[in-house]
């Protein structure tokens, strides 16, 4: 098979879709690697170390995706990109589908096999490929939530930690799977009082026995959530429904009863968002006023710390790369139903339940 990585193009977006050891082990299987030129730049790795690998270097996105069989990315299609994919050709990537009906429509024109990352789902119910960038958005929240919180930046000037004889700043965080575990990490290293919201009785029983100290664990309630939103200083919004549009939790009366200068980071944004009034914004410009609040929902989150998060996401997609490349797309679902889970486009059919029903769309059965 030919294996195709085109550099991002989303804004600020430095992360690539496979390391220099994941080309080497492709090619010892006979399969063939392009890479665009520069692919890997943003993340420290340089053409050279590609072509060492075995990789074959090309110099326009046309041509990677012209020429591969199997399209290996980060991030969704792009519109500049849309033009480019090829009917039953392999597209493997996050989609993010449920909030966006034009790039969905896209895809099923094209009559692309398209799967996705953020899908693919173990039979623990655990989101694998999901798992690694929720951990970097989780960590990466709290610094984000800290530096906005900050006066320069428009902030309350709340320090999270406090120092003796001052309160620390509250931190809510709504959700309590793999974003809020590590946003909680963060802030309670950072000295901050944590209080974490989920409707998981069993989860907060857990966090409860892991995290303790200065956490506490409410029952994700009107009443619970209202009260603790409009007490933070700042709030992380860590919803997710795999594959479906994120229920708004945070709303616009929240914010309104919140300290000015207070932060919301909805690290939902990518299913599009947990928090009334979120946007999709962008690393240039990240956040959006809500009143006296600062909201800020940057859809590529990981993006920014690129090198960490290549290599813990290729760590986790490579596997599935390399299975998809083995035994061709219908054999490799057929052999792991965790990957089947991530087919979400079929050569023109919308295949993921979640995704047809929050776009209103046809949903057509896949049968493995």
């Amino acid at each position: 098979m030919i294996v195709g990585v085109p550099k991002e193009i989303k804004n600020h977006e430095y992360r690539v879709a496979m390391v220099p050891a994941g080309v080497k082990s492709l090619v010892q299987d006979k399969h063939t690697v392009l890479i665009e030129t520069a692919a890997g730049e943003g993340s420290g790795i340089s053409d050279i170390e590609y072509i060492a690998a075995g990789a074959t270097i090309r110099s326009t996105a046309e041509e990677v995706f012209g020429d591969a069989d199997m399209i290996v990315k980060v991030k969704e299609p792009l519109a500049k990109e849309w033009p480019l994919i090829q009917r039953d050709k392999v597209l493997f990537t996050y989609l993010h589908l449920a909030p966006a009906p034009e790039l969905t429509r896209a895809l099923l024109d094209c009559g692309v096999i398209g799967i996705a990352y953020e899908t693919v789902q173990l039979a623990n119910g655990s989101l694998p490929l999901l798992t690694p960038m929720s951990e970097v958005a989780g960590r990466l929240s709290i610094q984000v939530a800290a530096h906005w919180l900050q006066k320069e930046n428009g902030g309350s000037g709340m320090l999270l930690g406090g120092v003796p004889g001052t309160p620390p700043a509250n931190v809510a965080i709504v959700g309590g799977g793999t974003v809020g575990i590590n946003a909680a990490k963060m802030a309670l290293g950072m000295g901050a009082n944590v209080t974490i919201l989920d409707v998981s009785l069993d989860r907060l029983r857990y966090l409860d026995d892991v995290l303790g100290g200065r956490l506490t664990v409410l029952a994700s309630n009107d009443v619970n959530v209202e009260k603790a939103v409009t007490e933070a200083d700042a709030v992380i919004g860590a919803l997710l429904i795999p594959g479906a549009r994120a229920k708004k939790v945070v709303t616009t009366e929240h914010m309104a009863r919140m300290r000015k200068g207070s932060v919301v980071v909805d690290v939902a944004i990518d299913q599009g968002g947990c928090v009334e009034g979120a946007a999709a914004t962008s690393h240039d410009d990240p956040v959006l006023k809500v009143g006296g609040v600062t909201l800020y929902c940057v859809a590529n989150m990981p993006g920014c710390v690129a090198r960490t998060s290549t290599f813990a996401l290729t760590n986790a997609t490579f596997p599935y790369a390399s299975k998809l490349a083995n035994l061709g797309y219908k054999a490799a679902l057929k052999a792991d139903p965790a990957l089947a889970k991530g087919l979400n486009v079929l050569q023109g059919r919308l295949v993921s339940k979640a995704v047809a029903d929050g776009l209103g769309m046809e949903y057509s059965a896949y049968e493995i």
